[in-house]
């Protein structure tokens, strides 16, 4: 891999505990504070339902303002079970608006209430739905630049989009990932061996979508409460095994995998944050990263998983980062 940069990010001493930076950078505070920004940036927002291909319908938000000529479209991915209205997505909105971007905040399937859109369930090898509703976008709003930045399982997608652009015929200028997923069977893991609090946030919050997704298709879904009561592991395979065609959890973990020499071939320029104190996403993981010489990776000593908070007001390093990566040159 490219030598890895040391990030400039450097919080106050007491926001350096990675779980304090974890929890706070998804707090309702800071979500407020997300909307808050959005609300002064002077711009309107349309819901949006995009061609996911093969009749997959997925919802976004396009937010741009009135009269004026946008230099760019970012387009932004949240993380699981996350929507278009995360504190970082509505963060990194409002700077892109700053800089006279558009941006297009897109919903993954089953995700900011978009429940009702399909009646099959979300998951993370669901790539190709992406890549066609961002080339949707760029043909139906089409604007000078096209760039995509993604948050934890959003920066996964994010890179997976850029690899298969080209192929696609889809033009995108950059991409930026903060705390990326890299290998999903170690971030499992992770999850496993750490503090339980990030495996019950996911499980309980997976299991309402679920619960969901079986009111709104009964008899396409069809599980039952002892099955919602598994834990992530066994539940993740239940799934896998009735609602994929990929035969087992590790074949699943190793379809949405980016780890090792899978992003070689990237040929859109990339940049990558992510943290030493990721209490998910394991740093270790980044050094065995195949990189091409358009990609840079910078690693900050805190940060926690998607943190990077830089005071009592919970201000973001990272989604200043992502504008200043995809937007800087304007």
């Amino acid at each position: 891999m490219n030598a890895a940069a040391a990030s400039g990010y450097r919080p106050p001493r007491w926001l350096r505990n990675p779980h304090l930076q974890s929890v706070l950078a998804g707090s309702p505070p800071r979500r407020r504070r997300g909307l808050a920004a959005l609300g002064q940036a002077g711009a309107q927002t349309r819901p949006v339902i995009v061609d996911g291909g093969d009749g997959v319908r997925l919802l976004g938000l396009h937010t741009a303002r009135p009269g004026a000529e946008p230099r760019g479209m970012a387009l932004l991915l949240h993380g699981w079970e996350g929507s278009a209205e995360s504190a970082y997505v509505c963060l990194a909105a409002a700077g892109f608006l700053a800089r006279g971007w558009d941006v297009f905040r897109l919903n993954f399937r089953d995700h900011g209430g978009s429940h009702h859109l399909n009646p099959d369930i979300f998951h993370s090898a669901r790539i190709d739905e992406v890549v066609h509703a961002a080339s949707d976008v760029a043909r139906r709003m089409p604007r000078p630049r096209l760039v995509v930045a993604g948050h934890s399982l959003g920066g996964n997608f994010a890179l997976r989009l850029a690899l298969r652009a080209p192929a696609a015929g889809l033009q995108v200028d950059a991409v930026a990932a903060v705390c990326p997923v890299l290998d999903p069977a170690r971030t499992m893991e992770a999850m496993e061996r750490g503090l339980p609090l990030y495996l019950r946030h996911f499980e309980q919050s997976w299991r309402r979508s679920l619960v969901r997704k079986r009111e709104l298709f009964p008899e396409r879904v069809g599980f039952d409460d002892r099955v919602l009561r598994l834990r992530m592991r066994a539940l993740t395979e239940w799934l896998v095994l009735r609602h994929t065609d990929f035969g087992s959890l590790d074949a699943y973990f190793d379809r949405y995998s980016i780890a090792g020499d899978r992003l070689a071939g990237l040929a859109v320029p990339a940049s990558i944050l992510t943290s030493a104190d990721d209490p998910v996403i394991p740093v270790d993981d980044f050094a065995r990263l195949s990189l091409p010489h358009l990609a840079s990776l910078e690693i900050a000593r805190w940060g926690g998983h998607c943190g990077f908070l830089e005071g009592p007001r919970l201000e973001g390093y990272a989604e200043r980062w992502v504008v200043d990566r995809l937007a800087g040159a304007d």
